[in-house]
């Protein structure tokens, strides 16, 4: 019994789907809102600015991303789970309207965005879903601009180790790890923010940018 509720967690943490997605996005929203905010100012887009989120969720970080960019900004959201766009198209719908907010139904590998054309992206909570991360960094290089910057959300692979849901569902990797794919894909790490908790890590943000 409670390797299947596990299972039903681990799940929906990778892609939260119909009522129970829709609860997961709020409990997303609330326990992931410091690692997405410390991901936001990591990336600085500035306003006017593109920027993406990849992975959005519970849909916390799309606002702060068109808070960062401004009126003249253009803020992209790419997820897998329809839940949640369904989701961010309600909660967003004046900023989708006013073109300010474009959603997008696609995986990290195929960005449905031209080349060199992106100023930020963000992700967070992603790279635990993702087999090849080389293809899946080389697709987030391409669609950035020279100047562009990575803000890159991954828990701590020692904490993450400690949750229940964590083991044979999620891919953990230790950050060493995470930066070698990051350094195949032409991104480099400038920065790695350790979010704490009670003295022991439990995020980082790694600050990536073009090679």
């Amino acid at each position: 019994m409670a390797d299947r509720l596990w299972d039903v967690i681990g799940t929906q943490l990778g892609r939260p789907d119909g009522v129970i997605g829709r609860l997961v996005g709020r409990i997303l929203n609330r326990g992931n809102r410091a690692t997405v905010a410390a991901a936001v100012a990591a990336a600085d887009p500035a306003r006017g600015a593109t920027a993406v989120d990849i992975g959005f969720g519970g849909g916390v970080g799309l606002g702060m991303l068109l808070d960062r960019v401004g009126a003249t900004g253009t803020v992209h959201g790419v997820e897998v789970a329809p839940t949640m766009i369904d989701q961010a198209r309600r909660r967003y719908r004046n900023a989708i309207d006013s073109d300010r907010l474009i959603l997008h139904s696609a995986a990290m590998h195929e960005l449905p965005l031209p080349t060199a054309t992106v100023d930020a992206v963000v992700s967070t909570n992603t790279v635990y879903f993702i087999d090849d991360l080389t293809a899946a960094f080389t697709e987030i290089a391409r669609v950035l601009r020279p100047s562009g910057r990575l803000a890159l959300g991954v828990g701590d692979p020692t904490a993450m180790a400690r949750m229940p849901f964590t083991e044979n569902r999620f891919r953990l990797r230790s950050i060493t790890e995470i930066a070698g794919h990051l350094e195949k894909a032409g991104l480099t790490v400038v920065g790695d923010e350790r979010l704490t908790d009670e003295g022991a890590v439990e995020f980082h943000v790694l600050t990536c940018e073009k090679k």
